[in-house]
């Protein structure tokens, strides 16, 4: 720890840092990002699909950087931040003959060379498990009450970045069960949860909303083993690169020489074998697994010092890496390189047809969170997404996005529609068609409550309207949708509901109307779900209710 950089250190991560800037300057927006972007406007305690860090950042880019820099100069000094750190925590003192080595050997992680560039959930949460690494080791050598606040601090930190922060916490920990009786350890847990209060209270105030969506509302499908399990094993293979026969090579190799080492390969398998056990159930995605590079950078760097026959290897496929890395960096900005669109090619061109095309008035996309951030971010016109029944809910099923396009003349852009007032087309040749709508207005907040009977013949339906106007009933009408036990929907019906207060005509602000109804006959063979959803001003039904198990 006490070792200084060599001089080489800081002048190849000057050259990376640079590089890294200007990748993110001259390099379109990947979809996530935009959806991200879209976060920061409007910063909160947590988000549909994430908690804060992610918006964090990009709203501290953006107050030193306009453009694409605005989302991601504060990635390129977290990843600058994460080489570093990973140099601090290799003890090995032959480390400063192999300067070159370590980079070579970084710079081969896929995902965490991605992420020196582009500002994604998994950047902070790359360079908050560093940290938290780092202070871990300092902790185990010297208990002080600073090392123990910042290890608190780094927790909170690491928790704001991904849910699944709570592995490389809960790892790390069971590698040494007598943190169990130490006073400080439990200091620092019980400091992160302070830290984490805010994020709790928005869980609860949103009715624990990704929580409940992550865990129990995220559409599967049937378990294929090439589509999950082998493709789990493809992608903790694609997250190292070409090396990643010497870097797991280095890791079966290793044996843990004192606490913070065993705390390493804890950590590793311990991630590993979680989502090994979660492949038979979802598709694991590759990021999702991304902790181990830290650990595994550690493993196989002071391995490869030590193995002359090895580094010799792993330097020669190294530089390959290197190369190719840096034409896919090349591939990202210019499309000709290689002939395969990716999401950072043709948006400035698709975005700038649609505004013309369209006068400019705000565009609603049909189901694509992805497009919709997207396209304002390059056009500057306020876009949202109105999300239907054949799609899945997201931050704008929850932040009141509406309410920038009520009663205004809109585009509504679907990829389903064979016509329309306007089309446009993508790089890739897709056509999209769009319709204008001069009054537009949708209540997808409405919210459905279902429950069952108590002498089983029907169920009793709750329609609560939490929107600070009153809704004609004629404007909605009820549907049906049945899914299979993936929760992937199969049919959807419209649905008769009985009224129990006949004379209702309008729902009232802030009040609920109660129904009844029965389950309609479905076409398709043992539905295993239902939702409710509302269809109003002949806009596709919405997600106004949850998914109901039918038994």
């Amino acid at each position: 720890m006490s070792q200084k950089f060599p001089r080489l250190f800081f002048i190849l991560l000057a050259v990376l840092f640079v590089l890294n800037l200007v990748q993110a300057s001259i390099t379109e927006l990947i979809y996530d990002e935009a959806y991200y972007w879209y976060y920061a406007q409007n910063l909160s305690w947590g988000y549909f699909d994430h908690p804060s860090m992610v918006a964090f950042l990009i709203k501290l880019s953006s107050l030193f950087f306009d453009g694409e820099l605005g989302v991601r100069f504060m990635s390129t000094i977290l990843s600058a931040g994460t080489y570093i750190l990973l140099w601090l925590l290799v003890d090995n003192p032959k480390k400063k003959d192999y300067v070159v080595h370590f980079f070579l050997l970084v710079f081969s992680f896929t995902l965490m060379n991605a992420y020196g560039f582009l500002t994604l959930p998994d950047t902070s949460l790359l360079f908050f498990t560093a940290l938290f690494l780092w202070l871990y080791k300092r902790f185990l050598e010297n208990e002080a009450i600073l090392t123990t606040i910042l290890l608190g601090l780094t927790m909170a930190a690491l928790m704001y970045s991904k849910y699944h922060a709570v592995l490389v916490i809960l790892f790390v920990f069971l590698s040494n069960y007598k943190l169990i009786f130490n006073k400080k350890a439990w200091l620092a847990v019980i400091l992160a949860l302070i830290c984490y209060i805010p994020h709790f209270v928005w869980l609860y105030k949103n009715n624990f909303v990704s929580i409940t969506f992550h865990l129990y509302e995220r559409p599967n499908q049937a378990y294929s083993f090439d589509g999950f399990t082998l493709g789990y094993f493809l992608n903790i293979i694609a997250i190292v690169g070409l090396l990643f026969y010497w870097i797991y090579g280095s890791l079966f190799k290793f044996r843990p020489k004192d606490t913070f080492s065993k705390a390493l390969v804890y950590l590793v398998y311990g991630v590993l074998i979680f989502f090994f056990i979660s492949s038979f159930n979802r598709r694991v995605q590759a990021q999702w697994t991304i902790v181990v590079s830290i650990p595994l950078a550690i493993i196989a760097f002071d391995y490869l010092i030590s193995n002359k026959k090895s580094r010799k290897w792993m330097y020669r496929t190294g530089i390959v890496s290197l190369v190719l890395l840096m034409y896919a960096r090349a591939w990202m900005v210019h499309y000709p390189l290689f002939p395969m669109l990716y999401e950072t090619h043709g948006n400035k061109i698709w975005a700038k047809e649609l505004k013309e095309k369209s006068g400019g008035v705000p565009v609603v996309f049909e189901n694509s969170y992805r497009r919709a951030p997207k396209y304002e971010f390059y056009s500057g016109v306020p876009s949202i997404s109105l999300n239907n029944y054949m799609y899945r809910k997201n931050q704008y099923s929850i932040d009141g996005s509406e309410e920038r396009v009520r009663g205004k003349k809109v585009l509504y852009v679907s990829k389903y529609k064979k016509s329309g007032d306007v089309t446009y087309m993508h790089l890739d040749s897709t056509i999209f068609f769009g319709n204008y709508i001069e009054n537009f207005q949708s209540y997808r907040n409405l919210k459905c409550i279902v429950d069952k009977k108590e002498n089983n013949t029907g169920y009793s339906l709750k329609v609560y309207n939490p929107y600070p106007f009153d809704i004609p009933l004629e404007q909605l009408k009820f549907t049906i949708s049945y899914s299979n036990k993936h929760k992937q929907v199969k049919q959807m019906r419209s649905l008769k509901v009985n009224k129990l207060t006949p004379k209702a005509s309008t729902l009232r602000s802030k009040d609920t109307l109660f129904y009844s109804f029965d389950l309609p006959l479905s076409k398709m063979e043992n539905p295993s779900y239902f939702r409710i959803g509302i269809a109003e001003n002949g806009l596709p039904p919405g997600l106004n209710g949850q998914p109901i198990k039918i038994e």
